[in-house]
């Protein structure tokens, strides 16, 4: 095999067409390694933080009830610390993993529940209500690992050379751009090509060598979801919506799950909803619900209710840092989203989810369409009280927002799943409480 790359690299010089891989092995290309040690090391932080929270909730539980047999206690605490630590073990190998939140749930409620199976195998005394504290730290800590290490590149990228790269480049936040198929890519480990770029030979041979030195290829579309959550609408077509077996189910579990969560929470919601309906009321009379016809799922009109917090004959238009057309108190309205309660009786006759894509205005969604012929593409799910565009760009007022919108809008629409939804829900909770996105 070596006199045969010789043969051919005395042909060609440094860029001859190759038909297989032995010229690229014999100018130094490396077999594929995967840097998993490297890629461990992102969950030692979270790893240790989740170990001295587990010692600090056991010892302050166990110890309050005079418990004092530290050699059973310290065990405890040593068997359950293998917990995150075997967690980060095999999330790290799933980097790519479309649920980074249901993977994470169950491989830490799994190895916790090994954990408790290996202590009571070895007879070691435990605290039960000690152990269902510790659980919790365990979850949320790792999924919040586990996203977070999801979500970033903390490897180095670079743009492959392509006709919008220059654009691209911009998109991605200033990402250097090779200068040819002999760049030195020292301090680089992922390249970014355009998808529908046809290469010449010189690159081919190019990517390949970066294939076999460990060096990921991957199409700058796909950072782009992955890094940023939201999709390149110029590039993006309705084909590329295929859906999996999984998303077909939950697609049609979704609609259940939105009721179900509607009647589970009226004990809370109803009472609240009573109280804000009061206020307003003394605030400023009838009526309290505001009706706006809005554009649904496959441009359906429907009436979208919502509590008014604005003084009569005022409503209309976007709102701005302070209005004076918002009645005293109701910015904290607003701001929590109570005036959105009454949007469950729309969950609850089918016209919007929980989540999705959030309506539109009859008008502002005509004139959004015809300035951004795919606008309508959003159009293919039930629309959300909250979602994806909501916690990532908040509220729009002009086209080009609508556009940063559409492109949240369209990968939720994409990778429409229950652990998307569940992280919808999360970051909307972290709006209402530290008002981030919220306008």
């Amino acid at each position: 095999m070596e006199k045969r790359a010789r043969r051919v690299r005395r042909k060609s010089g440094p860029h001859y067409p190759v038909r297989d891989l032995s010229y690229v092995t014999a100018q130094g290309g490396r077999t594929r390694r995967h840097k998993y040690l490297r890629e461990l090391r992102s969950f030692a932080g979270s790893v240790a933080v989740t170990i001295g929270l587990l010692a600090l909730t056991y010892v302050a539980i166990t110890t309050r009830w005079g418990r004092d047999d530290w050699l059973n206690i310290l065990s405890t605490i040593g068997t359950l610390a293998c917990v995150p630590v075997f967690s980060a073990a095999i999330l790290s190998a799933f980097r790519r993993h479309e649920a980074p939140v249901v993977a994470a749930s169950i491989v830490s409620i799994g190895l916790f529940s090994v954990a408790v199976s290996v202590l009571s195998a070895l007879r070691i005394p435990v605290s039960y209500l000690a152990l269902l504290w510790c659980l919790p730290i365990v979850l949320t800590v790792m999924v919040y690992a586990n996203l977070r290490f999801h979500r970033q590149f903390g490897a180095r990228a670079a743009l492959a050379p392509f006709d919008r790269a220059t654009d691209v480049m911009s998109e991605l936040g200033g990402l250097p751009i090779l200068s040819g198929p002999d760049a030195d890519l020292a301090n680089n480990e992922i390249v970014l090509i355009d998808p529908h770029e046809h290469h010449s030979e010189a690159w081919s041979a190019f990517l390949a060598n970066c294939y076999l030195g460990g060096i990921e290829i991957m199409p700058w579309t796909r950072y782009l979801e992955v890094q940023r959550g939201r999709l390149d609408i110029s590039s993006f077509d309705i084909t590329h919506l295929n859906y999996s077996p999984s998303q077909l189910i939950y697609a049609r579990l979704k609609r259940s799950l939105d009721v179900l969560a509607v009647i589970i929470t009226l004990p809370l919601t109803l009472p609240i909803a009573s109280f804000v309906a009061l206020f307003l009321y003394f605030l400023d009379g009838k009526p309290v619900i505001f009706v706006q016809i809005r554009r649904g799922f496959g441009g359906r009109r429907f009436r979208m209710y919502k509590f008014r917090t604005m003084y009569k004959g005022t409503s209309g238009g976007a709102t701005n840092i302070g209005d004076n057309r918002i009645m005293p108190g109701c910015r904290f309205i607003r701001r929590v989203r109570l005036d959105e309660l009454p949007q469950l009786y729309n969950i609850l006759i089918g016209d919007m989810s929980l989540i999705g894509p959030r309506p539109e205005a009859m008008d502002l969604s005509r004139e959004y369409e015809r300035v951004i012929p795919k606008y309508t593409h959003r159009l293919l799910v039930l629309p959300g009280i909250t979602g994806w565009a909501q916690v990532n760009s908040g509220y729009t007022s002009n086209p080009e927002e609508a556009l940063i919108k559409l492109s949240y809008d369209l990968y939720y629409i994409k990778h429409l799943s229950f652990d998307l939804d569940l992280l919808v829900l999360f970051k909307t909770i972290r709006t209402v409480l530290f008002g981030s996105g919220a306008r």
